[in-house]
């Protein structure tokens, strides 16, 4: 009787394991392509071609420096059953002045910082967005 009740566990727990992997498997067809694959809309000062690993990166950085999340510059999707963002939709205007941010820093660094470097040889950037917001998205002037 127990060695029954093993196999019937051990039968249960491998069809719980098979349905959770073809779950999660990405489909094969190309309407259904996994995030990473699909290009970015409406990049207008990052790379266009930026890895979605990269983007990533890039967008922590900004949300730890001014300290919010993801819905402080996208704007909800128009979609009302979804409660997704709309990240390539420039409806709420923070969108925009990160990307003047994002510039003007560039500009910064480029004009009198460009003389550091990394490894590779690419400019490492000396003023950030955590150079004056410290986590605070509206910085007091002083």
């Amino acid at each position: 009787m127990l060695h029954g009740k093993k196999i019937a566990v051990a039968l249960t727990l491998s069809a719980l394991m098979i349905i959770g992997m073809a779950a999660t498997r990405p489909s094969g067809s190309p309407a259904e392509k996994p995030l990473a694959d699909k290009p970015h809309k409406n990049l207008k000062v990052l790379p266009k071609n930026i890895s979605h690993e990269d983007l990533d990166k890039v967008m922590d950085n900004w949300k730890a420096a001014l300290g919010v999340k993801c819905n402080f510059c996208h704007a909800p999707s128009q979609d009302s059953t979804s409660h997704r963002l709309d990240f390539a939709s420039d409806a709420k205007p923070e969108k925009d002045v990160a990307r003047h941010m994002f510039k003007m820093t560039g500009k910064i660094n480029k004009k009198y910082f460009n003389f550091d470097k990394d490894d590779k040889g690419n400019a490492v950037p000396t003023v950030t967005c955590m150079t004056c917001h410290r986590g605070n998205p509206h910085p007091e002037e002083k």
